[in-house]
């Protein structure tokens, strides 16, 4: 039987396009820097970087753009075995403005649907699934069918065996018309129950305020994490912007750690670089206070380049970040050429406007 792989992770993918000029708005960027992203995807590029053998389970579009992401993924040594393409709908593309330090809208083109909500149950390897020490799936993943159906089923054939993560990842554009909390959906479909069946099948939450009000009905920090291990994790993972993360575990072991200052140049993907070295902590055993700190720091140097999966850093970088206690100015984007084209501006970690973005707050930085 081949070995397992560290992680495994389920769910979005698609072409990043960033603008290589700050401060302006779309409409007057004329250069871009073409990217992998997804959550997901590059959380499982975020594992690799830091030496864990990784895959990911989800579906492009036939198309060059397709083509464009098996390319990146193999150059980033994730395994896209489980990638396959749609014939009916087009690789999602997503268009990012930068207004640094806390201000990065995103622009979602994943209509009519995306290719990686058409993940089918019986397309599963359900014994990789389960032998693979991490599974990692998202909030986003349960949004449509088969992809909910196809998420359910993998984390029902997990029987909690290793770890598995869930990463609450709310995105209310991307639910049946744009569902809230508590909206009318068809009954079981409805975020907050769908949430709660996929809870009880995963031993770690991960999350910001707003999801955390979605899974649970909490917002505030301790009372979030004592709900998600209501529900059925052993460790919930409670991410709060500018006041850092706190993570408690069922054993009573807690780290409250505040965020690593830095230069914020893009606040997008630095979530995921947190999650990425949030399994790799976990594989290795350390402690909780090491995995929330060395999880902050991989953050934070994300959050201090312009791109999400080529931003994400080494072993060597973070040990380094932690060491020097803040991201170091200059620090060389070397995974990140385009980020030399954009100027940083100096800020500590701070959540994103909620007026004009749809991304997910900077807890990245924390």
């Amino acid at each position: 039987m081949p070995e397992p792989y560290d992680v495994i992770t389920m769910g979005r993918i698609g072409v990043d396009l960033y603008p290589l000029r700050t401060g302006v708005p779309l409409a007057q960027v004329d250069t871009f820097g073409k990217f992998l992203g997804g959550s997901a995807t590059n959380v499982a590029v975020a594992a690799a970087r830091l030496g864990r053998r990784t895959a990911v389970i989800t579906r492009t579009g036939r198309d060059p753009f397709g083509d464009y992401l098996h390319q990146a993924l193999r150059e980033f040594e994730v395994d896209d075995r489980w990638v396959t393409a749609v014939d009916a709908y087009p690789t999602p593309v997503t268009f990012c403005e930068v207004f640094p330090p806390d201000d990065f809208p995103l622009y979602f083109y994943r209509l009519p649907k995306a290719p990686d909500l058409e993940i089918h149950p019986g397309e599963l390897n359900l014994d990789a699934i389960r032998s693979a020490r991490i599974f990692w799936m998202t909030g986003t993943g349960l949004c449509a069918e088969p992809s909910r159906t196809a998420t359910l089923a993998a984390l029902e054939a997990r029987g909690k065996s290793g770890i598995t993560v869930f990463d609450l990842d709310w995105r209310p554009m991307f639910w049946p018309d744009g569902a809230k909390p508590g909206a009318p959906e068809p009954e079981g479909t409805e975020p907050g129950a769908v949430y709660a069946r996929a809870l009880r099948h995963a031993t770690v939450a991960v999350g910001n305020l707003d999801e955390c009000e979605v899974a649970v009905g909490e917002r505030e920090p301790h009372a979030a994490a004592r709900a998600l291990l209501a529900a059925g994790v052993e460790l919930a993972v409670v991410k709060q912007g500018p006041k850092g993360v706190l993570a408690v575990h069922r054993d009573g072991s807690r780290a409250e750690v505040p965020p690593v200052p830095v230069d914020v140049v893009n606040g997008l993907g630095a979530g995921d670089a947190f999650g990425g070295a949030l399994c790799h902590g976990l594989l290795a055993g350390w402690d909780l206070e090491r995995v929330m700190r060395y999880a902050n720091a991989a953050g934070a140097i994300v959050a201090g380049r312009l791109a999400c999966s080529s931003a994400m850093p080494y072993d060597e970088e973070v040990t380094g970040t932690l060491a020097a206690g803040r991201v170091v100015a200059g620090d060389p984007a070397a995974s990140d050429p385009a980020a030399s084209a954009v100027a940083p501006s100096t800020a500590s970690s701070t959540e994103p406007s909620a007026v004009r973005s749809s991304v997910r707050a900077p807890e990245a930085l924390s």
